[in-house]
């Protein structure tokens, strides 16, 4: 994804976002703290596992996701972008991840998180070994939250006999 000279910084901002709140919560680095802002945007962009997070909406919306996230969702940028969180679990499933993001709002965060998701398509695909955790700004605000997504298995299709 290229960016728009305009959205450089605010994409800067959000990746330290990304980066202090993950090291905050679990003690580890998403990428390597020495890498300049522009290098981790790239680094993040191209990162082997999937990662997305939304805002602080109620009703939340994607406003990040990463290459290997919007291969594994099957959208671009913009779909991505104006979709709601909540929309890429089934409906069957989405009680279970409202608990989920309930348990991280609570407790901060939530690691080897497991479940079930949807892609654009209608593709389905189990999640595994998830990291989901709160996201803070720079004043220890609440911003939203995220998940590194590091391993996936798409789903065979389900078929019932009518």
């Amino acid at each position: 994804m290229t960016l728009p000279d305009s959205k450089k910084d605010q994409t800067a901002r959000h990746v330290a976002i990304l980066q202090e709140s993950y090291r905050h919560y679990t003690g580890r680095y998403l990428f390597d703290p020495k890498l300049g802002a522009s290098e981790a945007i790239v680094w993040l962009e191209q990162a082997p596992f999937a990662l997305v997070s939304h805002g602080t909406q109620p009703d939340p919306i994607f406003n990040y996701g990463n290459q290997t996230a919007l291969q594994l969702f099957g959208m671009t940028w913009d779909e991505f972008t104006r979709m709601p969180s909540r929309l890429s679990a089934e409906p069957v499933d989405r009680a279970e991840r409202t608990r989920l993001l309930d348990h991280v709002s609570r407790d901060g965060y939530i690691d080897d998180y497991t479940g079930v998701r949807i892609a654009a398509d209608g593709r389905r695909f189990l999640i595994r070994h998830a990291t989901v955790w709160n996201l803070l700004d720079e004043s220890g605000r609440f911003y939203g939250q995220a998940a590194m997504i590091p391993e996936w298995e798409v789903l065979q299709p389900v078929f019932t006999a009518d």
